[in-house]
């Protein structure tokens, strides 16, 4: 059904506090032999991890993944900051950075009052094009599990497409050159200056993007 090498399963936001009250999960706990509820979840995930190994695919979890212990080929993606996914990469795992701080394309992008409904948050076009994907004090062999970037537009405040367009375009844009170029490589004022003639096609394609960091050179 799902012909992706890559299957992700979630992992994130499971409160304990349910399984601490559950019999069920208390008469596991002590079956398996587990310390406690995050040894738990980890049984889970290795336990779904080799299913998706056996029929050749590989898991990818968000970082709470890592408390309890990783499944041995899973890739983290690491959204609440950076630290999740440093971690990963110096156990020798995969990761996809996507913290919320630079790819939550669900957040504010101006402090305009006329600007539509967001969850919260506050990412504006220059800040996620500053995003670098790879942070300092990784060694080389640890660097080279950071598989890239990825933004993220939740639409649990986004009744349209247009709307999601909106919050899409062009901070998408960003993130794409954010994973594309060396840092050395980046300039802002230059991205921007492209952008206007990104803005053209946009128009002609009847894209509903945002305007006021384009527009301010």
């Amino acid at each position: 059904m799902f012909p992706s090498k890559y299957i992700h399963v979630g992992g994130d936001e499971c409160p304990k506090d349910q399984w601490k009250a559950s019999q069920f999960c208390q008469r596991l706990i002590a079956r398996e032999g587990l310390k406690d509820e995050h040894e738990l979840q980890s049984w889970f995930i290795r336990r779904i991890d080799r299913f998706l190994n056996n029929h050749s695919r590989k898991l990818v979890g968000w970082d709470e993944i890592l408390e309890g212990g990783l499944a041995p080929n899973a890739t983290v993606m690491s959204w609440r900051g950076m630290e999740g996914g440093v971690e990963a990469a110096r156990q020798r795992h995969d990761v996809i950075m996507t913290p919320t701080s630079y790819c939550y394309l669900d957040y504010y992008q101006s402090k305009s009052p006329d600007e539509p409904l967001a969850i919260g948050g506050f990412l504006p076009l220059e800040k996620a094009y500053r995003f670098e994907p790879i942070p300092d004090g990784l060694s080389v062999e640890e660097a080279a599990h950071i598989l890239g970037a990825q933004g993220n537009v939740w639409t649990e405040y986004i009744n349209t497409p247009k709307h999601a367009e909106y919050m899409a375009f062009p901070r998408g844009l960003a993130i794409a050159e954010v994973t594309w170029t060396q840092p050395e490589n980046k300039n802002y004022d230059n991205f921007v200056k492209r952008l206007k003639h990104h803005m053209k096609r946009f128009d002609a394609m009847g894209i509903n993007y945002a305007k006021h960091d384009i527009e301010l050179l």
